[in-house]
């Protein structure tokens, strides 16, 4: 079992670039205002929300590589709607979520839907462990520097782990959980974005 950390870098750094970016955040998808019109909220929180069509900032583009030495390149997802989950095995709701996203990701691959994880601040041995117990099957690209999530928390306020992201087929964030996520938030996030919802 991995040592607890008392504080993470990730944190520090992310919440530095949320504080520079949330301005425009909230300014461009309405995020953080109880019936603001370019978001919905789901199950009354706004830990889970779709951003409605045209308020839908960009993913960053990104290259890496797998935690199996694989080079991926983040573009070759476009036009298909993409789950993007940040997580670490030294984090406690990671872990809780991992068998949820897992069976979602089973679930929703037939639809056309693909999974993706980042993995921060982590050792290979220790992330490889955590997917092997998990039975997770889908790609997590290391991201030991924390710049694949830096470059997320320009267009969204990404401060913590576990975080996961819904994005659609034009390479535009459409949803996002903050916190772990549960089965039914992410379920009608994917079907709304699959869908073409949330205009």
């Amino acid at each position: 079992m991995p040592v607890p950390r008392p504080k993470r870098k990730f944190i520090v750094l992310a919440a530095a670039a949320c504080a520079a970016v949330l301005a425009i955040v909230l300014g461009v998808t309405g995020f953080g205002g109880g019936g603001s019109p370019g978001v919905t909220y789901l199950d009354g929180t706004t830990n889970a929300v779709v951003y409605h069509v045209g308020h839908r900032p960009l993913a960053p583009d990104f290259t890496g590589t797998t935690l199996t030495g694989t080079p991926l390149h983040f573009y070759s997802y476009r036009g298909k709607v993409v789950v993007l989950n940040f997580w670490g095995s030294w984090c406690t709701a990671c872990r809780e979520e991992a068998p949820t996203l897992s069976v979602l990701a089973e679930q929703e691959r037939p639809k056309g839907v693909s999974f993706l994880g980042v993995d921060l601040e982590d050792t290979t041995a220790n992330a490889m462990a955590f997917i092997k117990n998990h039975d997770i099957d889908y790609p997590s690209v290391g991201d030991p520097s924390d710049t694949i999530t830096l470059s997320f928390s320009s267009v969204v306020p990404i401060s913590s782990t576990p975080t996961t992201l819904v994005i659609d087929r034009t390479g535009h964030i459409a949803g996002a959980v903050f916190g772990q996520i549960t089965y039914s938030e992410l379920t009608a996030m994917i079907a709304t974005v699959s869908s073409g919802g949330a205009a």
